[in-house]
């Protein structure tokens, strides 16, 4: 028997979705009570010359509207030695400014030491559309961790790792 069709055009949209892996980021910023971040799976490459990124945040209070109000914030990659950070990130309050979870930059902006890489950008658009707020980004400086894990991505509400027993060519 088949699925019961989404009730609505929003509904049908996340269910499709859930379906779409993504890869899985930390943006992170400083705010008037110190650092905040977020988990995001929209970070998407868009120009290699000048490194230019691209995401979507859903709202513009809390962690989002920190970041959305930044001069500068920092966009982590994470990987599957990095699921516990996603996770952290994911919910309700950020690590305090002096939790050890915390690295310094050589710009003295704070970073993610854990994750697979942290790419320090400055916000070249932003661009309303409904409840999201899209923002384009010049990436600055990047640092790229020493120990990598396998991929991790977001998907049917999950956090999933890729392995080569996951390739399929």
């Amino acid at each position: 028997m088949p699925d019961e069709a989404p009730a609505t055009i929003a509904d049908a949209y996340k269910a499709a979705f859930r379906g779409h892996p993504a890869g899985v980021a930390v943006i992170t910023a400083e705010g008037p009570d110190g650092p905040t971040g977020l988990t995001a799976s929209s970070v998407a490459s868009v120009a290699i010359d000048p490194p230019v990124l691209v995401f979507s945040l859903s709202t513009n209070s809390g962690s989002a509207g920190v970041v959305l109000g930044a001069p500068l914030f920092v966009v982590h990659l994470v990987d599957s030695l990095g699921v516990a950070l996603a996770k952290r990130f994911a919910s309700t309050g950020s690590p305090a400014a002096d939790d050890p979870i915390w690295g310094t930059l050589p710009s003295g902006d704070r970073y993610l030491p854990s994750a697979a890489s942290a790419l320090r950008c400055r916000p070249l658009s932003t661009t309303p559309i409904g409840s999201s707020t899209v923002v384009v980004a010049e990436v600055l400086d990047i640092v790229v961790g020493l120990e990598r894990g396998e991929p991790l991505v977001y998907h049917n509400r999950e956090f999933h790792s890729l392995t080569d027993r996951s390739r399929l060519s």
